[in-house]
């Protein structure tokens, strides 16, 4: 059974920092490309960051130069550094794993970001 479990999450103040990550179980991990996906109230979820299986990363416009993937296939965890964070970073993020036409999701830990 695949399992994603997110950490990291919590309140913090604009300009800050937090780093996520996303613990996987139950797969061969480093075959799938990983992804951080957010969703803020009233929003679709959007995609945030993406890391392939060979290490190549693409970010949204919006957390570029802000946020930074990375993932250590060793311990099967994909982590997200997020700084100089915005109020409108605030959401709930999700992790997401994707190998050909599956993909399994996490639970998602909040992240809000307020003075």
């Amino acid at each position: 059974q695949v399992q994603l479990v997110e950490s990291g999450g919590g309140l913090v103040q604009p300009g800050g920092s937090l780093r996520l990550s996303c613990a996987a179980s139950g797969m061969i991990f480093s075959i799938h490309t990983m992804n951080w996906y957010r969703q803020a109230p009233g929003k679709q979820r959007e995609l945030v960051a993406i890391i392939s299986s060979t290490g190549s990363t693409n970010y949204a416009n919006s957390v570029r130069g802000r946020f930074a993937i990375s993932r250590d296939n060793a311990k099967n965890t994909v982590n997200l550094q997020m700084n100089s964070l915005k109020p409108e970073d605030t959401a709930v993020y999700f992790c997401n794993a994707g190998y050909l036409n599956r993909e399994y999701w996490g639970q998602g830990t909040q992240v809000t970001v307020s003075s």
